[in-house]
């Protein structure tokens, strides 16, 4: 499986679980709600207010392209996400890396915030999709950490350093753990940390991700 086709079942696993818990079903996006998140996402995609997302001066179009979105109704908004436009977003080397990071971990985000989650049984393939995604945007997720990081995948035994420096901290576990680690999720499961205790403390603290 391409990284591209990840990212498009995702998307459509995302629509699914969103239309089927409903839009005031909570989420680990802070105290966003699915419809929330579901706004969120088509303001990154189909809006000129997308830059102000990570450019606080611009925060002022971001407000008022939720607000606008948010007054939709729920099961049009989840079916204009369902079907990508040919915008920036579409992009093959988007889609790749941040297409597929953006669909992941906001699923899981719905997935997580329910009572019974799991982790899932995600391929090979697609896991070697995701840890792609680690070994490119991992290194800007951890900067905060300060910290020399890293990361083994425990299936396979790949790993990547994602900050150099002598005596790392190492994470080892599921690639889809890893990432949304990396995207700064606690509610994680089968990883462990090793290395310098004070940095394992550091890096456990810090807040990751974009």
């Amino acid at each position: 499986m391409s990284t591209t086709s990840l990212a498009h079942a995702e998307r459509n696993r995302l629509c699914d679980l969103a239309l089927d818990v409903g839009a005031g079903a909570p989420t680990l996006s802070g105290e966003w709600t699915v419809k929330d998140l579901v706004v969120h996402m088509l303001v990154r995609e189909r809006t000129l207010a997308s830059p102000g997302i990570l450019v606080p001066a611009l925060g002022g179009l971001v407000d008022r392209a939720t607000q606008r979105l948010g007054r939709r109704e729920f099961t049009d908004l989840v079916e204009d996400l369902r079907r990508p436009r040919l915008t920036w977003a579409a992009l093959p080397v988007v889609d790749r890396l941040l297409n597929t990071a953006e669909y992941f971990v906001h699923h899981e985000d719905i997935r997580r915030a329910q009572p019974s989650w799991t982790a899932r049984d995600l391929t090979r393939a697609e896991q070697a999709s995701l840890w792609r995604v680690v070994s490119t945007t991992g290194r800007g997720l951890v900067r905060p950490a300060g910290v020399p990081v890293l990361v083994r995948d425990a299936a396979t035994g790949r790993e990547v350093t994602l900050r150099r420096g002598s005596d790392p901290v190492l994470v080892v576990g599921p690639t889809s753990e890893l990432l949304l680690m990396l995207f700064g999720r606690a509610r994680v499961t089968g990883l462990e940390y090793g290395g310098p205790e004070e940095r394992v403390r550091r890096f456990r603290a810090a807040s990751l991700g974009i």
